[in-house]
This record gives C-alpha cells, sequence and structure tokens, in this order.
C-alpha cells in the first residue's frame, strides 16, 4: 500500500467561533493553524478564508494574499489547496423564491476562481454538487463546472475534485469522457453531509467502485464521523482528512485543542493500522505534481 496523504482543512465557512472559541478566522490565525498542522504530519493543507469582522466566508483576494504569504513566509514544503467552492450558495427569498435572499453568494464562475489564477497553489478543489445545504442550496451547473476547470488547468493548478453524492460521481465521469476533466483523476469523497452521501462503509465502498480508472482518491466524515472514515478509507486504500472545517471534538463531548490536535490523531490511527504517512515531496509524487 501506498503512504497515505493527510490534509487538513483548516477553517472551511460552515464551523463557528460559537461552535468553538479557537476556530481559526484571521488570515494570521489560519496561516498559523496550517502551520501547526503541517509541522503535526499534514503534507496538504486545504484553505478558505474568513471575513475577520463577520468571520463568514470570504472571496476577498487581500485575504487569500495575506494567509498565503504568512504560510509561505514559514513553510516552502507544505501543499496548499485554496476552496473554489465560495460563491456558490443561494438562499431563496422568501417572498420571492426565485430571487436571492440575504447571504446568497451565487456569481459568476470565472470570479471563483480569481484568486486561483492569481496565486497558482499546487491544488483546489473543484465541487461538483447541486444540492440543499445547511440553510441554502449549493449550486454548480455543468456549463458553470466547465468553466472553472478550463481556468483552473490554464493556471496550471491540480483540481481536487469533491464528490458529495452518487450524482456528483456520474457527473465526473461524464466530464473525463468528455476531456473537461484530465486523468488522472485527484478526487476527496465528502461523506456525512445531511442530505448529501451517507458516512457508512457501503457508500464509501460504492463510490470507489464508481471513480475514473486510475484516480487517487480521499474520504473523510462529518463531525463524528470524521476517524471512523478516516481508518475505513485507509483500509479501502485511500488517502484521508481532518479539520476544524468538518469536525470540532477530538472525542466525545471534548473540543479539540486545534487542527494540530485532529491530525496528531489521525497520525497515530494510521499508524497503529500499518501505515505510512506521506511526506509533502511524497504527497507530490502520489499526485504527479
Amino acid at each position: 500500500m501506498t503512504k497515505t496523504i493527510i490534509t487538513c482543512a483548516v477553517t472551511g465557512n460552515l464551523t463557528s467561533k460559537e461552535m468553538h472559541p479557537g476556530l481559526p478566522v484571521t488570515p494570521k490565525e489560519i496561516a498559523e493553524a496550517a502551520l501547526g498542522a503541517a509541522d503535526a504530519g499534514a503534507s496538504i493543507v486545504h484553505l478558505h478564508v474568513r471575513d475577520p469582522e463577520t468571520t463568514k466566508g470570504s472571496m476577498e483576494f487581500a485575504l487569500y494574499e495575506e494567509m498565503v504569504g504568512r504560510i509561505r513566509d514559514k513553510n516552502q514544503d507544505v501543499i496548499l489547496n485554496l476552496t473554489t467552492g465560495e460563491g456558490g450558495r443561494f438562499v431563496p427569498s422568501k417572498d420571492d423564491p426565485k430571487i436571492a435572499g440575504e447571504n446568497s453568494t451565487l456569481c459568476r464562475p470565472e470570479l471563483r476562481v480569481s484568486h486561483v489564477e492569481k496565486l497558482k497553489p499546487e491544488i483546489c478543489t473543484l465541487d461538483l454538487n447541486t444540492m440543499w445545504s445547511g440553510q441554502a442550496a449549493v449550486i454548480n451547473t455543468p456549463d458553470n463546472l466547465k468553466i472553472m476547470a478550463e481556468r483552473i488547468y490554464a493556471a496550471g493548478v491540480m483540481p481536487e475534485i469533491e464528490i458529495f453524492n452518487s450524482s456528483d460521481m456520474h457527473l465526473l465521469n461524464h466530464f473525463v469522457k468528455e476531456g473537461v476533466i484530465k486523468t488522472p483523476v485527484m478526487v476527496q469523497m465528502v461523506l456525512g453531509v445531511r442530505f448529501g452521501a451517507v458516512a457508512n462503509t457501503e457508500t464509501m465502498m460504492f463510490l470507489k467502485s464508481q471513480l475514473p480508472e486510475g484516480s487517487i482518491w480521499s474520504a473523510f466524515g462529518i463531525g463524528r464521523m470524521e476517524y471512523p472514515m478516516l481508518a475505513q478509507s485507509y483500509v479501502l486504500g485511500g488517502h484521508v482528512r481532518v479539520g476544524m472545517e468538518d469536525n470540532l471534538h477530538i472525542k466525545k463531548g471534548e473540543l479539540c485543542r486545534d487542527n494540530a490536535q485532529l491530525v496528531e490523531k489521525a497520525v497515530d490511527i494510521l499508524e497503529n493500522l500499518g501505515g505510512t504517512v506521506a511526506s509533502p515531496s511524497d504527497a507530490r509524487k502520489i499526485l504527479g505534481l
């Protein structure tokens, strides 16, 4: 079995300070959390930015630029994976559902990848899901995804394809046949989001069976299923992800210290199962970066 890549998803856009007072939200806090996760064993850090005042997810380029700069000033080795998920949420207005209500962020696909084109990380996410999530509909139309994919590849960046349910996998295979997505594909299976794919063994095995040939894949569970799905992904030959975007507890009833602690536990589980954690150099070889 190949070495196992650990990705740490540092902050996301849905977890909140009310849920965990130590959640990183400023560029400085997110950068420091990413550096700590890298020191603990994560070879990839998956990064969002947040508005420092509202703490909500943001698309502000200056925040991305500051965060990436702070990480690169202290660590040139860890692989950066920037989100393109911001800008895809639609909240129907109560008075007229076809009109965007408060907290809608839906925008042109070019805006969702502009920070990737400027900063050129090695990896960025490309979410294929259109589904109900929290209090909003996430909308990723095939036409918009084609635009985003084309611009991501043109920037020399590898897209990590985010799969939230079986329909996303059908779309991925369609895109591969059309040449929209290049092979080998890097896939991240998201399990346990409400109304998405269930976080259990049967679901992970099914999604694995539908992967395009030669895919490099990873899977993770939301909340309390983070570590059970980590172990399951490893056993099935996949890579793994942890982090405060997905889960805020180190064990039942106990908040984690920080992202680094979540990574440390992931390292312990993988090594106890007989695995070897990939370094950033190992991860680049596995992914063909």
